[in-house]
């Protein structure tokens, strides 16, 4: 069971190439601050414009750095089978615990053909697996009677993240399948709620800036805090509001150059946040104090 506060981390990049010091500084910031799980290569990892050597670095380094101490879930993701097949054997190979696994984008595919594509992962891998489902990139939903079914006849699918903003979905799928279906937000505003439903963790983008916060909020939850629950529920808002002011991870980027961790640097078609969006952020960042602080 994954449960807990996941960060989708970020790929630092310097002079067009993957800055590897800096990612280094950033999972072992997330040891420290206590993060309950590690997440690279995901949406928020920039894996599209990866190539398969750098994908394998990135991974490679997130295990080595970790060395144990945390669950690394890596993102293994394609709108191509065979593509994502491809990187599901890398991250087995430099020693992942699971794999994230998008539904395809673009291609729009049926619910039979998500099932023959999960499947088929599934299948040629050896890791647990966590169906992603996100319609706001990938323009298609995993329907809950899908997950059902691959969660009944594929054994090592073992969770979810989703993104779906639908809070009914938690209460039918742990109805139907029990409550060791991992089910993992992916909409860090609406994570009090998504605990309430029955939900296990979230995987945020939130928690690249605030990571201590973000893992305070889950520890609350787990030990029935309600008081703290709610501070850090409500301390976080900004924050899930800033990441999001245009496509992630430009502002966490942003926010995390200010904080002296990376470069505000993406690759194309993702380019930095606006002079208008980084006026926004700072005032965010200002209210936080987050800049007095690399703890929150």
């Amino acid at each position: 069971m994954f449960f807990g506060s996941f960060v989708a981390l970020v790929t630092p990049f310097k002079d067009g190439s993957f800055d590897k010091p800096a990612f280094e500084s950033l999972v072992r910031w997330h040891l420290e601050q206590g993060t309950h799980g590690l997440v690279p290569c995901g949406t928020t990892g920039e894996t599209p414009v990866l190539d398969l050597d750098e994908y394998s670095e990135v991974i490679k380094t997130c295990v080595q750095v970790n060395d144990g101490k945390l669950p690394v879930i890596a993102g293994a993701g394609s709108n191509n089978t065979k593509n994502a097949i491809e990187l599901a054997k890398i991250a087995e190979e430099n020693g992942a615990d699971a794999l994230l696994v998008v539904s395809p984008y673009y291609n729009k595919p049926t619910q039979a053909g998500l099932i023959a594509h999960y499947a088929a992962i599934h299948d040629a891998s050896n890791l647990p697996i966590i169906l992603y489902n996100v319609p706001s990139r990938t323009g298609g939903n995993i329907e809950v009677d899908t997950i059902i079914h691959l969660a009944k006849n594929y054994p090592r699918i073992i969770g979810i993240k989703d993104a779906s903003a639908d809070l009914t979905r938690p209460i039918q799928i742990s109805r139907a399948l029990g409550h060791d279906f991992c089910q993992l937000s992916g909409e860090d505003a609406t994570i009090g709620a998504y605990l309430a439903q029955g939900g296990h963790g979230c995987i945020s983008v939130t928690a690249n800036t605030m990571p201590a916060t973000c893992a305070a909020l889950h520890n609350a939850w787990q030990s029935k805090d309600v008081d703290s629950f709610a501070k850090y529920r409500d301390m976080l808002l900004p924050m899930h509001q800033a990441v999001f002011l245009e496509t992630s991870p430009a502002p966490a980027k942003y926010i995390l150059s200010k904080m002296g961790f990376c470069e505000n640097e993406l690759r194309l078609p993702l380019v930095p946040v606006s002079m208008q969006c980084q006026q926004a952020i700072d005032e965010v960042i200002e209210e936080l104090g987050l800049l007095s602080s690399k703890a929150a």
